[in-house]
């Protein structure tokens, strides 16, 4: 049965496009992107889905930076971008905003569990890894989930807005007053991200909101654009260049004259219709606001978040009716969900490799100590009468002496 999608008088359209370009300086490009049409199941920048209107099950849209050096990194955004959009495709629409955003962190978790398996099974592949800033919209509400450091920002009313917080040591740093933004330029340590998919076994997904209003226009773009060309030119250009294809065109040329540092991936999407309310004064600024997630119904335990730094402690698997709910800033890349256990298999992906043997810190598998079979009681007599018959004996040595 075909999806009837919104009502004319609730319709959002979206006019998107995308670019990414090797740069100036690296050999191959590590960088993926995705722009998908999540109820027609479809991906691509074919002219239905540059020019899409939002139905039931909302639209997505993406940016992957790989590392990892050879192809790793390539490999690492790829694997992301892909396992995202198949598990945002599975199964029924999202019901609700919760459920998409549920959705959303889960298909970034399988992203972040599949790329770390694959690393450690490929010795070649060890160390890959990618960030991860992937946006997801019914109606008129934008999330955005976010690894590592690839930025999201929102133009309205000619000011630009940055909506997402970088992973990185150098934004740690100045939010903890130790630099300033001018000294960040040029900080020698301002490539290092705090984490990425793949390169742990766990991550915490940063989720984030817009409400949008008509006339917003969504910018997601790696660092290869926010770190060689400053906001103000960033703002400049989407001000001033109304068409998405040819504002990404601009951007791309321009971090290339910057020096092209690194690959360069640029994601431009406007936003209109009757389904996205005007512009009011009590609209709130886009800014960077966490989404805070109701407990799961599955849930049958709170579990208090603590700093984003902090890694919660999960119950033991003796209990598995038991989870933790999902909640921002707090979401582990290859712990059990009630999201993620209860996603059947992506029949369309190749199968993780076999991650070989298990680790010497006996995570992989569990250790098996091998017993007599005898029940404990009878166990402890034998080593009693054990120990008493050495004091003897050590009694009649000494007394023969």
């Amino acid at each position: 049965m075909s999806d009837p999608g919104p009502s004319a008088d609730q319709e959002v359209r979206v006019h998107v496009f995308g670019r990414t370009d090797v740069g100036q300086i690296r050999e191959h490009n590590e960088d993926n992107f995705l722009v998908a049409d999540l109820t027609r199941r479809t991906r691509s920048l074919m002219e239905e889905d540059r020019h899409q209107v939002v139905g039931r099950a909302g639209t997505l849209f993406g940016v992957c930076d790989g590392m990892g050096g050879a192809a790793a990194g390539e490999v690492a955004s790829q694997l992301a971008v892909d396992i995202i959009f198949e598990r945002l495709t599975q199964g029924d629409p999202a019901q609700d905003h919760d459920d998409l955003a549920r959705r959303l962190v889960s298909a970034v978790e399988a992203a972040g569990v599949r790329i770390f398996g694959e690393a450690r099974a490929d010795r070649t592949r060890r160390g890959m890894g990618t960030t991860a800033t992937v946006a997801a919209m019914l109606d008129s509400r934008l999330f955005v989930a976010q690894v590592g450091d690839s930025r999201a920002y929102v133009l309205r009313q000619g000011k630009l807005n940055q909506v997402t917080r970088d992973q990185s040591l150098v934004n740690q740093l100045i939010e903890a007053g130790q630099l300033t933004e001018e000294e960040a330029e040029t900080f020698e340590h301002n490539n290092i991200i705090l984490q990425a998919l793949g390169t742990a076994e766990t991550v915490q997904v940063d989720l984030t909101y817009v409400d949008l209003c008509a006339g917003d226009t969504l910018l997601l773009c790696s660092d290869g654009l926010s770190g060689m060309i400053r906001a103000d030119e960033i703002r400049e250009v989407l001000t001033t260049v109304e068409d998405p294809l040819e504002a990404c065109r601009v951007l791309t040329e321009r971090a290339n004259f910057a020096g092209g540092h690194d690959n360069i991936t640029v994601i431009v999407a406007r936003f209109e219709g009757s389904g996205v309310p005007d512009l009011t004064p009590e609209a709130p600024l886009p800014t960077y606001r966490k989404y805070a997630l109701p407990e799961h119904p599955n849930t049958e335990q709170t579990m208090r978040a603590g700093p984003p730094s902090v890694v919660p402690s999960f119950l033991p698997p003796a209990q598995p009716t038991f989870y933790p709910p999902l909640q921002v800033g707090m979401t582990m890349v290859g712990v059990p969900s009630p999201i993620t256990e209860s996603l059947p298999p992506d029949p369309s992906l190749p199968p993780p490799s076999n991650p070989g043997p298990a680790s010497s810190n006996g995570i992989d598998e569990p250790v098996t100590i091998p017993t007599t079979g005898l029940p404990p009681a009878v166990v402890g007599l034998m080593v009693l009468a054990t120990l008493l018959l050495a004091a003897v004996a050590g009694f009649i040595l000494l007394t023969a002496q």
